[in-house]
């Protein structure tokens, strides 16, 4: 299963950015226009795969009456206690957690076949049929999606697959940033507002990662190579196509949460621009995903733990393989924490020493003109020394994503 991780990426094209600028070998970068720029070859294209759709805003999928609800009901408890709505950035009752919580036996129960009466199949790609469309002028100007529940979407645009009615939506474990308006938390399809942005669903703290629509949205309009490296690129390096695995999926819910959301974005830097990004959907089911699992323990009892590893492979010549234990490189003790060996191989820190070692292979007079203008020294700095990509980023937070969590400056003034 892989999941949206930008640092992956920038392995493997830090390494390949070492072919090209020291070793003189061959790489997916040929030279630029600009002194110590690079691009990406004209023939390579970059096409991301994942086992499930996204968390966060793509997961928010309609359920039609024909389809099982996913859903269990939310208490009457709701109703007499509107503190609930009101702090839906907050953690949620003990009643509404259980409601939420992806192991327990009574939550969603996701179909592993979405069905002929509530999929169609155009131009090969699979879409659920769903509830509206943008393009089709169906949502009257002036409405923002990002305002309405799944609910709200099909009242407007008064279109339901075949005529069945949305009853309820598949949830997404995401929670809101503060800032958004939040979830209204009522029954069946009212349960969600779609086109915000959340964070990360996690089991313990709440933690500060976006959530993955959010972060491949970003990618759409930024470039999935980060700041550090646009040091040495020309122009962003932007993915040509999602693919996602067999699992429930809305192609409109996938245009909405990555395309759409920044479609408005306007007086972005030169290179940078809202991709036509493809979306399709593959009939590849992976064998270890929940959906799989849970079809196989249909009569077990227990619950369902998610596994604290976590394997990254990137193709480049010294450790591609990085197995990490709940953050940490596997085997490493406590006595180990804090120590050079307890780093993963796509931490920050490790991946700034790559770029130190690419800067410090290179001549001085064919670095690229941002880095020759001052005296850089901390992450920090050289993110923001990368001038387009910061442009693009602020335009991009102050047009769409203005509640997006942000590091405290602090954590990047490392060496």
């Amino acid at each position: 299963m892989h999941r949206p991780v930008q640092n992956e990426e920038e392995r493997y094209l830090l390494h390949q950015l070492q072919l090209s600028a020291t070793l003189k070998e061959d790489s997916i970068f040929v030279p630029g226009t600009q002194r110590g720029r690079w691009k990406l070859r004209p023939d390579l294209f970059f096409v991301f795969f994942s086992s499930h759709t996204p968390c966060g805003d793509a997961s928010i999928i309609p359920m039609l009456e024909v389809e099982d609800q996913p859903c269990c009901p939310v208490s009457r408890d709701w109703a007499s206690n509107p503190s609930v709505e009101a702090s839906s950035n907050l953690e949620a009752p003990e009643n509404k957690k259980k409601c939420e919580d992806l192991d327990s036996p009574v939550t969603k129960k996701m179909r592993l076949d979405l069905g002929a009466p509530a999929r169609e199949v155009a131009n090969g790609t699979a879409h659920h049929q769903s509830f509206g469309n943008q393009e089709s002028g169906l949502i009257p100007p002036g409405v923002s999606s990002s305002n309405l529940t799944v609910e709200g979407l099909a009242s407007v645009t008064r279109i339901a697959l075949g005529g069945a009615k949305v009853v309820d939506v598949h949830r997404t474990g995401a929670k809101c940033v503060p800032g958004e308006a939040g979830d209204l938390g009522k029954p069946g399809a009212a349960y969600h507002r779609v086109g915000l942005l959340r964070v990360k669903p996690g089991r313990g703290d709440r933690t500060r990662s976006m959530s993955c629509s959010d972060k491949v949205a970003r990618w759409n309009v930024l470039g999935c190579q980060g700041a550090l490296l646009m040091h040495f690129l020309e122009e962003p390096i932007y993915l040509t196509a999602v693919v996602i695995g067999k699992c429930p999926y809305s192609q409109e819910a996938m245009q909405r949460a990555l395309i759409e959301r920044c479609q408005n974005v306007s007086a972005l830097p030169k290179g940078f621009g809202i991709q036509e990004l493809k979306l399709q959907q593959s009939d590849l089911l992976f064998e270890h995903s929940r959906c799989a699992v849970q079809a196989k323990r249909a009569d077990s009892s227990g619950r369902l733990v998610p596994c604290g590893a976590a394997i990254s492979w990137s193709a480049v010549p010294e450790q591609p393989l990085d197995v990490t234990a709940n953050g940490f490189p596997q085997g490493t003790t406590k006595k180990g924490i804090g120590s050079l060996q307890a780093r993963s191989r796509i931490s920050k820190v490790e991946l700034f020493r790559s770029f130190q070692k690419l800067l410090s292979s290179i001549a001085e007079d064919k670095w690229p003109d941002s880095l020759r203008v001052q005296k850089l020294n901390t992450y920090q700095e050289y993110k923001e020394a990368a001038s387009a990509y910061q442009e693009a980023w602020s335009t991009l937070r102050k047009q769409a994503f203005a509640s997006w969590i942000r590091n405290p400056p602090d954590y990047h003034q490392f060496k």
